[in-house]
């Protein structure tokens, strides 16, 4: 019956989605069918440990069967349970309520001697009970962007490695859930594997991949666990693509649980946007070309280490590294275009009723000076933060097109 009713739905969203599209394009078909099916209403936000959750986990099972890949979890099945225990308020008292979350694993056996695990989160927030910025009432959180479109990136690559692209290397395309709650899924993947860890050549995570802008920029974190990354990574020119590096291992999403390992790692990341941890992250709002392009980036980039072997890991410093973001105890209530190559710090969605949209700055300022710090970049921007309190008052001065415009604002 399951398969039955994934196969009406299917057809179904296959005619919702090929409306207006060209003919022949299959990649994209799947593509989109794998997003607006896993940021649909019926999963009710994937939230793990619930019902949706594991419609969610049993799609991309199907999906793995679909393509070839054999399971690779636990007990000769897709999927790898873990319990935990959850709690709306993480800092509570209570011990939360016992749950369990599960992470999907599908294996390409190549004969190889080293595997390469491609992974992505498939969980996301409910109802927005937990980690929502949304102010209203609770809504389902469908998670498009974060992390539909990293499930989907997964897919269409394992397609394309089953044709026998790529030979090198055996492949783990793993699924995790409770990416949301604190890396659930990956912590216990890295702590339980079911494949050998030191035959693990090195790791590639998709987390939000699906809003790639026009001007291509693609952020790439890890880029210092490997020596071999950025020489590779500068040979790649797929769709115009421009990569932006950063060399840590650790951020917020699946693959610090490998890097803790001392496994090799890239995050791909098409940056952050105003509908972040939003109900409006929506499958209409996915660029499913860029999306594609993405791939095909991720493609050549597996194609071209085929035949070199196994990586060598270099651990990155993250206590030295002086571009670490400081300490501040106020924020302008903006999200930074992290992808943004320019002077300044680019904003990429403006918060209602906070402190910036309250002093009339806008989407896409670019904030060059806060009180008398330079904003250069990111970090620079963090710096300025880090200088001021709550009931502080400060000139905060921002490029809008070629003008130059100063806003005083009370933090």
């Amino acid at each position: 019956m399951r398969k039955i009713l994934f196969t009406l739905l299917a057809i179904s969203l296959l005619s919702y989605c090929t409306l207006g599209a060209q003919s022949g394009q299959d990649v994209l078909q799947d593509l989109r069918v794998d997003v607006v099916y896993l940021a649909s209403d019926y999963l009710e936000g994937r939230e793990t440990g619930k019902d949706g959750e594991q419609l969610a986990a049993e799609y991309i099972a199907d999906r793995f069967e679909e393509i070839g890949l054999s399971p690779k979890g636990s007990g000769g099945t897709y999927f790898q349970s873990f319990d935990f225990q959850y709690s709306p308020n993480p800092h509570g008292s209570n011990g939360g309520e016992a749950r369990t979350g599960k992470n999907v694993a599908g294996y390409l056996d190549n004969g190889a001697d080293h595997t390469v695990i491609i992974g992505a989160h498939y969980d996301h927030l409910g109802y927005g009970l937990f980690g929502s910025l949304n102010a209203g009432q609770p809504a389902i959180h469908n998670g498009a962007d974060d992390n539909a479109s990293g499930v989907a990136a997964m897919l269409r690559l394992a397609a394309y490695l089953k044709q026998g692209k790529a030979t090198g290397n055996n492949y783990l395309f793993l699924a995790f859930s409770g990416e949301e709650m604190g890396l659930f899924g990956s912590k216990h993947y890295v702590g339980n594997p079911t494949l050998e860890l030191p035959s693990v050549n090195y790791m590639i995570n998709m987390d939000m991949v699906g809003r790639l802008n026009e001007e291509k920029v693609l952020a790439i974190n890890g880029a210092g666990s490997s020596p071999a990354w950025k020489e590779v990574l500068e040979q790649i020119d797929v769709a115009g693509i421009s990569a932006k590096t950063t060399d840590s291992g650790i951020g917020p999403s699946d693959h610090t649980s490998f890097y803790l390992k001392d496994i090799p790692v890239l995050h791909f990341f098409t940056g952050q946007h105003s509908d972040y941890h939003k109900p409006a992250d929506d499958a209409h709002l996915i660029n499913f070309e860029g999306l594609k392009d993405v791939t095909d980036y991720i493609i050549a980039l597996i194609e071209k280490l085929d035949d070199q072997g196994k990586l060598d890991f270099t651990k990155t410093k993250e206590e030295d590294n002086q571009q670490r973001p400081a300490r501040f105890k106020v924020s302008l209530g903006v999200m930074p275009d992290y992808v943004y190559q320019g002077e300044g710090m680019r904003i990429d969605g403006v918060l209602d009723g906070r402190t910036a949209a309250k002093a009339g700055i806008e989407d896409g300022d670019v904030i060059i000076r806060i009180g008398d710090t330079e904003v250069t970049d990111i970090y620079s921007y963090m710096e300025g933060l880090s200088k001021f309190e709550e009931g502080d008052k400060t000139i905060v001065v921002v490029k809008r097109g070629e003008e130059e415009m100063e806003f005083a604002v009370t933090f």
